[in-house]
């Protein structure tokens, strides 16, 4: 446990706003102009699906270039208009799994595709990470079928990249004995989010959740507008800071998952004051200081506008001493 001086300076640090995407529809993305395409003699993978270059699972570190290969494929996910030359990896998983498909540490705009062996589209991905290198959270592979892996880029863009492909270890948050619930409705396609949606449901007068006890369970995840328009779910909170002046918030979650402190509390200019990313089964925890009895703002909401269904995370704010010390385990712990 951080000791109260570093609370402070942590505080301190964080008081100026982030530039961080408060909302739940993917935003639009420009169509950039980026340097010819020229041949490359180092060319790593194969040009087309027919000479897709054979991997299996796990795939680590596979470094590669884009440059000097034609433009064969491109799919909405959800931009499209790319002219970008892309390269193809075959793989065949020898039983049923989830696998993640990971471009993390390209040094450009990629896009990411999966094909089954009928070439129908499995999952397709274009800007995960906040540089715009794409990975594919979840895709569920049959043993025995034929996949190809497309790694495309945005626009023109194109150049060097890394493919990581490997199963994930699974994460499941449980909620703790006694825990306060969301209550939030299913998130199923057509869905309005009239239900803590803060800021971004003027049309529900800016609905806020409430939480009020010391351990506190929500859902979120992604749906599909009535006009079939990818939306995220962000679940907007207000808490009252207890008389000690300050509160510790750890959480976790089973799908990555921003937890903001926002402020100014007007929807005209709220930004992020502090983050940290929560999940999946990885703790995280922010403290706050302020004005004891004030109202805090706190934004819950996945990393990315891509994704499929629902997931769980857990909250625990916790009132914080001067001489304090606790570790997550203890925290939760005290609810079980």
């Amino acid at each position: 446990m951080r000791s109260l001086l570093a609370m402070l300076l942590m505080t301190a640090v964080a008081g100026a706003a982030l530039a961080y995407d408060l909302g739940n529809q993917r935003p639009d993305k420009p169509l950039m102009t980026y340097p010819q395409n020229a041949p490359n003699p180092d060319r790593q993978g194969g040009d087309t699906i027919p000479d897709a270059v054979v991997v299996s699972i796990p795939v680590v570190d596979l470094a590669g270039t884009t440059a000097g290969y034609a433009d064969d494929y491109d799919e909405v996910c959800p931009y499209t208009q790319s002219t970008s030359p892309d390269v193809v990896y075959a793989l065949t998983p020898d039983f049923d799994t989830p696998a993640v498909i990971d471009l993390l540490g390209s040094t450009y705009d990629t896009k990411v595709y999966v094909y089954d062996e009928n070439l129908a589209l499995v999952a397709c991905n274009d800007d995960f990470y906040p540089d715009y290198v794409s990975k594919i959270e979840l895709v569920e592979l049959q043993g025995g079928v034929r996949y190809y892996v497309v790694i495309d880029g945005y626009g023109g863009d194109f150049g060097a990249y890394v493919l990581n492909i490997y199963i994930p270890s699974p994460c499941v948050v449980d909620c703790p004995a006694g825990a306060e619930f969301e209550g939030e409705p299913p998130l199923v396609d057509g869905y309005e989010d009239a239900f803590n949606g803060g800021c971004n449901s003027p049309e529900f007068g800016n609905p806020f959740g409430h939480i009020t006890g010391w351990s506190f369970c929500g859902v979120s995840g992604w749906y599909l507008s009535a006009d079939g328009s990818q939306f995220r779910d962000t679940d907007w909170y207000e808490l009252t800071m207890p008389t000690q002046g300050f509160l510790e918030i750890w959480g976790d979650a089973e799908f990555p998952t921003y937890l903001f402190e926002l402020g100014p509390q007007d929807c005209g200019s709220v930004a992020v004051i502090q983050n940290v990313i929560i999940g999946p089964c990885s703790e995280g925890t922010i403290t706050i200081a302020g004005t004891p009895d004030s109202t805090v703002w706190l934004w819950v909401g996945p990393t990315t506008f891509d994704g499929d269904g629902e997931y769980d995370y857990v909250l625990f704010p916790w009132i914080v001493e001067a001489t304090e010390s606790r570790s997550w385990s203890g925290v939760k712990a005290m609810f079980d």
